[in-house]
């Protein structure tokens, strides 16, 4: 009877002890429907809503549900970003080497959300050195050396201007993003050039320092002679008197 008694009593005990873990398990299931069926999309981005890994849609800034456990949604970003290229070797039109540091500005496309998922995962890195990085090695190599060293620094609004066409031509095909920009940020020549334009300037600014003299000199000597004039009228004035 004894024995009878106790197996009873440990029948009763992890029959609770099942009952506990039961709903327990039942809770954890409801908290992970209740917050696993809703999610946010900032403004800044778009969410691609994927249902078993299979692409569904795009979907647009606010709240919005999904299935839970079976749909997932990946978080792209639409801001305006700026990507730095440092050292890009070209040459100048008079065959001048110099390295350049270019930054372009952009953003992904809004028709292209998908695309950028799908090829690419939302890695925004991946998609610059797939996309922009091997055009823009190209292009504005070739814009730079229709450009004179000289001109290369003197007009490099209108340089920066005629490397963003090119460039933005060249994804045109391929447009997952949007070029807002291209700057040629820095042109750095070789010092044997640097130090010959150094020497130019100052050969040019000793050359207008000489003008400048000779201008004075002329205008002394004008002064002179306009003086001399003036006396000797004088002279000659009083002696007519």
């Amino acid at each position: 009877m004894a024995q009878g008694a106790s197996g009873s009593g440990d029948t009763g005990y992890f029959g609770k002890i099942g009952g506990s873990l039961g709903l327990a398990v039942a809770a954890l299931i409801a908290l992970s429907i209740l917050f696993g069926s809703w999610y946010t999309v900032d403004q800044t981005q778009r969410g691609v809503r994927l249902r078993n890994g299979a692409f569904v849609e795009v979907v647009q800034p606010g709240l919005h549900f999904k299935i839970p456990w079976f749909e997932s949604i990946a978080k792209i970003d639409m801001q305006t970003h700026n990507f730095t290229f440092e050292k890009v070797n070209s040459y100048s039109a008079d065959q001048q080497p110099a390295d350049l540091r270019i930054s372009v500005t952009l953003h992904v496309s809004a028709d292209k959300v998908a695309e950028m998922y799908s090829r690419f995962g939302g890695d925004f890195q991946a998609a610059i050195t797939r996309v922009i990085t091997p055009h823009m090695n190209q292009e504005v190599k070739v814009v730079f050396g229709q450009y004179t060293a000289a001109r290369a620094i003197s007009a490099r609004g209108q340089l920066n201007a005629d490397a963003a066409k090119p460039l933005t031509d060249a994804i045109a095909y391929d447009p997952v993003f949007t070029i807002e920009g291209v700057q040629i940020e820095d042109i750095s020549f070789s010092a044997d050039y640097i130090r010959s334009v150094e020497a130019h300037m100052q050969a040019e600014v000793a050359v207008q320092q000489r003008q400048q003299e000779l201008a004075q000199e002329k205008i002394k000597a004008d002064i002179a002679v306009t003086q001399a004039t003036g006396r000797a009228n004088s002279v000659r004035a009083e002696a007519q008197a």
